[in-house]
């Protein structure tokens, strides 16, 4: 593997887990969470840059089904980190605080709360629907017939099984309630066992994650079939 896809892939996963860090905001603290949330910003910015050749090809090509449905989800994650930057220094007490600002806190809390949320959906669709070249790689890893079967029999059902139980505490969790800005609060217990918070928020990112890679296996099939993710790896 090439030194740039090693960093690209490491980039991609300290961003997952930064994700996941800053979603337990109760856990942790002011401090923690907003030089966490900076990192974050800071990753996705590299991310862009070592990703120059999406932005070189956005006029170029056809523009299929599941092409559109990847722009739209890749330009409202831009979105969301943009609001969710600008309403993190507006709300900053420590990183930004020499900047000084004290004006537009109560429209900051409601952008920051929205955007957390819309952010963490989207970001996880994102990457369900890049999730083809994780399996390609895994399936190259794993040559033997019955790693195969694994992968092709029972991961799915893994997947199945985590999605149906993350969408279950997505509900629970009334995310769509902060999601639609219902509230001008976000309810945090902070008495919450910390491993049940992040099991929970990692079966919905799992959730997620599964619809995104099967949205985009469906669109780039005109008859419905799922590509293979070996497959999918190939034409990307």
């Amino acid at each position: 593997m090439k030194p740039k896809a090693i960093i690209k892939i490491a980039i991609d996963v300290l961003m997952t887990l930064g994700l996941l860090f800053l979603m337990g905001y109760q856990f942790w603290g002011d401090v923690a969470h907003e030089w966490a949330g900076a990192g974050m910003f800071l990753l996705f910015i590299l991310h862009h840059i070592l990703n120059g050749g999406w932005h070189k090809n956005l006029f170029r090509g056809k523009y299929t089904p599941a092409r559109v449905l990847q722009l739209v989800v890749d330009l409202l994650v831009f979105l969301s980190m943009i609001g969710l930057m600008v309403s993190g220094i507006l709300l900053s007490s420590h990183v930004f605080a020499f900047l000084h600002l004290h004006g537009g806190k109560s429209f900051a809390r409601l952008l920051h709360m929205a955007a957390s949320y819309w952010g963490f959906v989207l970001m996880a669709l994102h990457l369900g629907m890049h999730w083809g070249i994780c399996m390609g790689m895994a399936k190259k890893a794993l040559q033997r017939k019955r790693a195969s079967r694994l992968r092709s029999i029972l991961l799915p059902l893994a997947g199945a099984g985590i999605a149906v139980y993350g969408l279950t505490v997505f509900i629970r969790r009334d995310l769509l309630t902060y999601m639609l800005v219902r509230t001008q609060f976000v309810f945090l217990d902070f008495g919450e066992p910390i491993p049940l918070f992040y099991l929970d928020y990692l079966a919905m990112m799992g959730t997620f994650v599964f619809l995104g890679y099967y949205a985009a296996l469906l669109l780039r099939r005109p008859s419905g079939k799922p590509t293979p993710p070996g497959k999918a790896l190939k034409e990307r």
